[in-house]
């Protein structure tokens, strides 16, 4: 059920912000009108070009022309990663004191099905809210540095957490994204991930002839796969674990030796994913490896999700920003999906908030990727999107007290 929206409890550091919003929403519409074109264009484009995690060439050219156009300094490459990028600029004369605010922009897609997580419709937020923030800021200046960071790979590749460890949020004060969604929401988390890569190792043999001489791999991912499915039962609520085999065997006439499976293990409390929960699904291969013969290998090729700690500060202000655009929030969203954001939230004051492309409507399937493609459901999340997150960092700007009180607020 959704509620019309309207803080139920403002903190005291954000009531002049929060009381400003209507005025703040009129002056950024104002800028945005002549900038709308440009942003749907740039959705549409990298929906026609859909490139998976770090395979972004495309997407990332374009989205780093945009800003450099629009008087941004873009280093390209960031952390190694070739379709990482960070937009700079400050205002002028704007010291080491002056508040740090970090726009992110995600624009990988899925495969086989495309941008069906609207990461199209996130970048073009993410630009048109770090290029509406400079224009006000030219037009009315206060101290502020401000960073558009590109992080590719967001989809199984957790690529901001690269970018975290080469310091791309050194001296950040706040971070903010907005995602496409079927629903209103801000004050939402999202679950803890760890993705494991596991290879069964039996002795192959001819299937009829000679089974008693093989030792079977698959039947040891089967097994596996089996007692995860039993391990649910003793699995608190928010544990979700999934997996797929990705290589079944050679032939039916030979006794695999080799079977492999990629799995999702997911909870909401990160320390309770890595102490408790991967553990018990690493026993579950091992176990299933003893008791069929054969031998298992276990990775952890890809960084951890943490779950996403949205910041009590940054909710007051963003959900002002959604009444004075007439949305409706959902007041309790349920934990759902990973995201490296998340990882981000752990670092410095952060906030993910959902905007509605389509009501009801799942991401990561083919409707989803239709409606990130379709201008009329786009266009008005790319612009409620880009102007819920240009007023949340305006208000930081123009209010320290704003940034001081989302420290205060922080969880690291």
């Amino acid at each position: 059920m959704s509620i019309t929206t309207a803080p139920e409890a403002v903190r005291p550091a954000t009531e002049a912000s929060v009381a400003a919003m209507p005025a703040t929403i009129a002056e950024l519409r104002a800028l945005l009108e002549p900038r709308l074109a440009t942003l749907v264009d740039v959705a549409a484009d990298l929906h026609a070009h859909p490139e998976i995690r770090f395979t972004e060439v495309h997407a990332a050219a374009r989205l780093t022309a945009e800003l450099e156009l629009a008087g941004f300094a873009v280093d390209r490459g960031f952390a190694g990663l070739d379709t990482a990028f960070v937009g700079r600029w400050s205002t002028p004369g704007a010291g080491d004191d002056a508040p740090t605010i970090a726009i992110f922009c995600e624009y990988d897609a899925l495969e086989e099905i495309g941008h069906a997580c609207g990461h199209n419709v996130i970048a073009a937020a993410g630009l048109g809210a770090g290029i509406l923030v400079k224009d006000a800021l030219e037009a009315s200046p206060v101290p502020a540095h401000l960073v558009v960071i590109g992080s590719p790979g967001e989809e199984g590749a957790a690529g901001k957490v690269p970018m975290i460890d080469g310091g791309v949020l050194e001296g950040v004060d706040l971070a903010i994204m907005v995602h496409p969604s079927g629903s209103d929401a801000v004050r939402g988390s999202s679950l803890s991930r760890v993705a494991l890569d596991v290879d069964f190792h039996g002795k192959a043999a001819h299937a009829a002839g000679a089974p008693e001489l093989g030792r079977n791999a698959l039947d040891g991912a089967t097994l596996s796969l089996t007692a995860i499915g039993l391990l649910r039962q003793q699995m608190t609520d928010d544990v979700r674990i999934h997996a797929i085999i990705t290589n079944g065997g050679q032939a039916p006439n030979i006794i695999p030796e080799r079977a492999s499976l990629r799995i999702f293990v997911r909870a909401g409390d990160r320390d309770h994913l890595l102490s408790d929960v991967v553990p018990r699904v690493r026993a579950c291969f091992d176990g299933a490896a003893l008791a069929t013969g054969t031998t298992v290998e276990i990775a952890e090729n890809t960084p951890p999700y943490f779950s996403l700690r949205s910041n009590a500060t940054l909710v007051d202000v963003a959900e002002s920003a959604y009444a004075v655009l007439g949305r409706e929030l959902e007041p309790n969203p349920t934990l759902a999906g990973s995201t490296d954001m998340g990882n981000v939230s752990h670092v410095v004051p952060s906030i993910h908030p959902m905007i509605c492309l389509a009501p009801g409507v799942a991401a990561h399937t083919r409707e989803f990727a239709a409606a990130a493609g379709d201008t009329a459901l786009a266009t008005p999340a790319i612009a409620d999107g880009a102007l819920v997150l240009a007023a949340t960092a305006l208000a930081a700007f123009r209010d320290p007290a704003v940034v001081a009180d989302a420290q205060e607020t922080f969880e690291g």
